[in-house]
């Protein structure tokens, strides 16, 4: 399960997502309702969101609970990866800046 989020830098709100899910209805269920709580809200407030939300909203049954932490944790994986793009970003551009400083000197 594959969940690609897009931030508006500016807000710091997720205005999209997606997903890419191989699995039972049941994960594919799962992903969309990730997908679609997602949108609008800011990266902290969709760390709050648990699979039992998920789950409880599908009516998955207990043998399905899974697929609800498979979502949860997508989301999880989605924002880390977002926050370590942006903070090599930031890296990057500190280090053109010292570089632009030494070259300049």
């Amino acid at each position: 399960m594959k969940l690609q989020i897009k931030v508006d830098d500016a807000t710091g709100k997720i205005v999209d997502a997606c997903f890419k899910t191989f699995g039972c209805g049941s994960a594919i269920a799962s992903s969309s309702v990730a997908t679609e709580w997602v949108k609008g809200k800011h990266m902290e407030e969709v760390l709050s969101i648990k699979n039992t939300e998920i789950a409880k909203h599908l009516s998955l049954p207990p043998v399905k609970l899974h697929c609800s932490m498979l979502a949860e944790d997508a989301i999880k994986a989605a924002v880390k990866d977002y926050e370590a793009k942006k903070a090599k970003l930031a890296a990057g551009n500190a280090e053109t800046t010292q570089t632009e400083k030494v070259a300049s000197a």
